[in-house]
C-alpha cells in the first residue's frame, strides 16, 4: 500500500526538493503551500496541492481534514518544514511580531501535527519530521525571535518523541545551518536600516537544498531514523563547541 506523507513550505527550497525525492521513492505527497498558484503547480508536479496557512487557525484545521479524508485516515509521515524569520534587534520586535513569529514557526505544527496524529497513531507505525536550524542549538544578535522559535520547536520535539515511544511512530530533528534556498528573501528585517546579514565566512559552508533532502530521505525510510540531524559543518561545529567551551568564550564568538 502506497503510504502517504504530508510536507509544509512546499513552494520552494527543502520543501519542494523533499517532495519531489519522496515522490520518487514511491510515497503519495500532499505538498502544502500557502499561496493558491503554488498549490496548483504542486498539482502540475504529479504532487497533491494543499492549501495551508499555518499562521491562520481555520486554515489548519481545513487542511488537516481534507488531508485526513485524501488519506482514507491512513497517513505515515508529517514533514513540518515551512517557515519564516523575523531579525532584529529584541529591543525593535513587538509583542504582535514575535507572536506572529511563533504561530508560523511553532504554533502551526503543533496544531497540524495534533490533529493529524489521529491519522496515524491506529495504524502502528508513521515518521513526523521537523526543519529546526543550528538556530535551535544556538542564538545570537539579531536572530533571538527565530531562535526563540526554533529552540521551542527542539523541546517539542523532544517531548513528543518522548510520548509517542509506544506508538510505532518515530519524531526526527532536522537542524540546517546555511542552505540555499529562498529562506533569506523572506526574512522580516525590522530594522531596514541595519539588516541582520551572514557573515561573509558562512558563504564558504553553505550547501544547497539537496544537503537536507538526504537527512529527510534517511528519516523517512530507515528502519532507525536519528533523532537529530545536523546539516552543514556549521552545525556539526556548533554542537562541538558547545560541549567544550565556556558560555562566555561562546558569547564572544557568536557576537563576532
Amino acid at each position: 500500500m502506497q503510504k502517504s506523507v504530508l510536507i509544509t513550505g512546499c513552494s520552494s527550497g527543502i520543501g519542494l526538493e523533499s517532495a519531489l525525492e519522496l515522490q520518487r521513492l514511491g510515497f503519495r505527497v500532499f505538498a502544502a503551500c500557502r499561496k493558491a498558484d503554488d498549490v496548483a503547480r504542486m498539482n502540475s508536479l504529479g504532487l497533491t496541492g494543499i492549501s495551508l496557512d499555518l499562521d491562520k487557525p481555520e486554515s489548519v484545521d481545513r487542511a488537516a481534514d481534507e488531508i485526513i479524508a485524501l488519506s482514507e485516515n491512513r497517513l505515515y509521515g508529517i514533514f513540518n518544514n515551512a517557515g519564516y524569520g523575523v531579525y532584529g534587534q529584541l529591543t525593535t520586535i513587538s509583542r504582535a511580531q514575535l507572536e506572529q513569529q511563533f504561530s508560523a514557526n511553532f504554533f502551526g505544527a503543533h496544531q497540524l501535527t495534533m490533529r493529524l496524529l489521529a491519522a496515524m497513531t491506529p495504524h502502528g507505525e508513521g515518521r513526523i519530521v521537523m526543519t529546526s536550524s543550528v538556530m535551535g542549538l544556538i542564538s545570537t544578535p539579531g536572530r533571538g525571535a527565530y531562535a526563540a522559535s526554533k529552540y521551542a520547536l527542539e523541546a517539542w520535539s523532544d517531548a513528543l518523541r518522548m510520548e509517542l515511544r509506544h506508538s510505532g511512530i518515530q519524531v526526527s530533528l532536522i537542524e540546517p545551518g546555511p542552505i540555499r534556498t529562498r529562506f533569506t528573501e523572506n526574512v522580516n528585517q525590522t530594522q531596514q536600516d541595519k539588516p541582520v546579514e551572514n557573515p561573509g565566512i558562512a558563504a564558504r559552508f553553505t550547501l544547497g537544498p539537496e544537503a537536507v533532502v538526504e537527512k529527510v530521505r534517511h528519516a523517512f525510510t530507515s528502519e532507525r531514523p536519528k533523532m537529530r540531524y545536523p546539516v552543514t559543518l556549521v552545525t556539526y561545529a556548533v554542537n562541538v563547541l558547545k560541549r567544550l567551551l565556556p558560555g562566555r568564550l561562546m558569547d564572544k564568538i557568536l557576537q563576532g
